[in-house]
């Protein structure tokens, strides 16, 4: 058997968005305490006959400054929206727009995962899509997933495109 395949995946996004719920999630790791992250957890999760090295980084505004020390050799994005934090969406649209200018960044697919669809009042991903204009992305692949990272909804669908997205670039 030839040896795995690497994927590098930097799962991006403002603090409470629930990157570190997505990420365990993805490792079928339990949910119940999850704390703020205060500089980032990684996890290997087997698919596909890929290893994805998934890298989960702190979203406090002190700490984005250091996201840029982690881009190097992503092979996709995830980043994720707390889809009932109407307040945030503003900004959580101006940290991705910066994001997609990071040279080390560019071309990379990127994965929006509209997080928390199982609260009230949660904004629908088209809705999201519509109000942060991810239309204007035009210079790589993007997907915007809704899903509930408590609930389990619409992460395996996201791990999907997250795939597809690799497989096209690894060929």
């Amino acid at each position: 058997a030839k040896p795995e395949q690497e994927v590098r995946i930097l799962t991006l996004g403002l603090d409470n968005a629930g990157k570190t719920t997505i990420l365990k999630a993805l490792a079928s790791e339990d949910i119940s305490h999850i704390t703020p992250t205060q500089g980032f957890n990684i996890k290997s999760v087997q698919s596909q006959g890929f290893k994805l090295n998934v890298w989960d980084i702190g979203g406090q505004r002190k700490i984005r400054p250091y996201w840029k020390n982690y881009f190097d050799n992503t092979d996709v994005l995830i980043y994720v929206i707390d889809s009932s934090d109407k307040k945030r969406f503003e900004e959580t649209g101006e940290e991705l727009f910066e994001l997609l200018e990071e040279e080390k960044l560019s071309g990379v697919p990127v994965l929006i995962f509209a997080n928390k669809q199982d609260l009230m009042g949660a904004s629908r991903a088209d809705e999201i899509s519509k109000g942060l204009n991810l239309v204007s992305i035009r210079d790589r692949p993007w997907q915007i997933q809704g899903c509930s990272a408590l609930k389990g909804e619409g992460i395996q669908q996201g791990l999907e495109w997250v795939m597809n997205s690799v497989n096209k670039r690894k060929k």
